[in-house]
């Protein structure tokens, strides 16, 4: 899909390229729905794949809806670093420990000890911890230098299964095993796994409505690439597979109804439109340059990484603004070598770019504004969580000539207040504590 086509502020179909026969397709419809995925591949290291380029993301943000609470993305804790492949957390989930570079069961360090005998592992401590507690963990090690460095250069501890046994292996973890051999090299029964934190999924994205609906009238998201609330500043493993499920049926029914009232439109205005889609891809189809998308896109994910990672500051996060809007001028400049109009990769790539860099921008110019640490978004330089100032949504609205605009709305509560998180030994404590009130209460 290349634009979605709108008449007097609601959605009337899009414009699509069909890749193997080179031709562009205007679709008409009386409800559009968007379910695009999110914007993970705006970082270098990610698990998502390789068509998963925000696409949906920027078409409704060029239209004037607004990308909420994009600043927040989270990481997961053990990926590949070659390709960004997930070890499952079923790998600690049956036994499976993290080691630094000297063999050191290091999350014991970071508040999500007492150490757990190996093999044994218990819920909400060590490697059961959750995903951002983890990830973080990594970072201090890396700063410390108790990293290792793969062969490549990148930054790694190890996912050590080895004390599992091979038999156990293969029957509790046979998929594991056949990715950890085919993209790493190793079998986990002889040696420890490289694994790094991976950009996993973006909590933010389409601004939605209850009925999946946005601003604008007909259009619809759902699922990663929508902003629906249910995740709010960090989402728990799984959920997103049931906000599929609700959230797919109500996208689908609700534009099945909108579609149904539709009783006029403006067909010329809208194959006007369609047209002035083809205009705008001829033009960055005959662009001339020495930019390459490759480089770009490369530039980008570092960027992202160093800037809008796992720990940010003001300092990185201005950084990163900044290189993602000289990225973006670059951007004009990509020439595209291949002419042909079947199947061209090399148009594909430019045209995805444009849409990632989007999603990019709309990232780190949200973040940046947060000044204060919550969920996903932890900075260095605002550690604390700051209720009174930043209990809100972020939106952020295109901007043609730069930098989107910021705005914010109020998050709705009925019921659970924000809360500090505790595990390993600061949840154990606070236990006692409540068990001794419990029972002093009791007497």
């Amino acid at each position: 899909m290349l634009d979605i086509l709108t008449d007097n502020g609601e959605a009337r179909g899009c414009v699509a390229m069909n890749m193997m026969e080179g031709t562009l397709v205007q679709i008409n419809a009386n409800a559009v729905v968007i379910a695009t995925g999110g914007g993970c591949r705006t970082y270098r290291f990610n698990t998502n794949g390789g068509i998963v380029t925000g696409d949906g993301l920027s078409m409704a943000y060029r239209h004037g809806v607004a990308l909420r609470d994009m600043e927040f993305v989270q990481y997961h804790p053990t990926g590949l670093p070659n390709t960004g492949i997930l070890m499952t957390e079923g790998c600690r989930g049956e036994g499976g420990i993290l080691v630094n570079k000297d063999g050191y069961r290091y999350l014991q360090d970071y508040g999500l000890g007492p150490e757990t005998p190996i093999g044994k592992p218990e819920n909400k401590y060590m490697e059961l911890g959750p995903r951002d507690k983890v990830s973080q963990a990594f970072w201090q090690e890396w700063r410390k230098g108790n990293t290792l460095k793969t062969a490549k250069g990148v930054d790694v501890v190890h996912l050590d299964l080895r004390h599992l046994g091979e038999k156990y292996l293969l029957e509790r973890l046979p998929f594991i095993c056949e990715l950890a051999k085919a993209y790493e090299g190793v079998d986990p029964a002889k040696a420890p796994i490289p694994v790094r934190p991976v950009v996993h999924y973006t909590m933010g994205g389409i601004e939605v409505d209850m009925n999946a609906e946005t601003s604008i009238k007909g259009l619809f998201a759902v699922g990663e690439c929508a902003s629906s609330g249910l995740h709010g500043a960090n989402r728990l493993g799984s959920n997103s597979l049931a906000e599929l499920v609700v959230f797919g049926k109500v996208a689908g029914e609700n534009a099945a109804r909108r579609a149904l009232e539709v009783t006029a439109r403006n067909q010329p205005q809208i194959d006007a439109q369609a047209k002035d889609v083809v205009a705008r891809l001829h033009a960055l189809a005959n662009q001339e340059g020495n930019e390459s998308w490759s480089d770009i896109r490369n530039q980008m994910g570092d960027a992202m990484e160093e800037g809008c990672g796992i720990y940010r500051t003001q300092e990185s996060m201005e950084a990163t603004v900044n290189k993602i809007q000289e990225l973006k001028e670059r951007y004009k400049n990509i020439s595209v070598k291949d002419k042909s109009s079947v199947f061209n990769t090399d148009l594909l790539y430019k045209i995805e770019l444009g849409f990632i860099l989007d999603v990019a921008q709309s990232i780190a110019c949200s973040a940046v504004e947060r000044k204060e640490s919550r969920g996903a978004h932890q900075r260095l330089d605002y550690v604390e969580r700051d209720d009174v100032n930043y209990l809100k949504h972020t939106q952020a609205y295109y901007n043609a000539e730069g930098t989107p605009t910021i705005k914010y709305s109020d998050v709705k509560i009925t019921k659970s207040q924000p809360a500090k998180r505790v595990y390993g030994a600061e949840a154990e404590a606070q236990e006692k504590v409540k068990k001794a009130a419990e029972a002093q209460a009791q007497q």
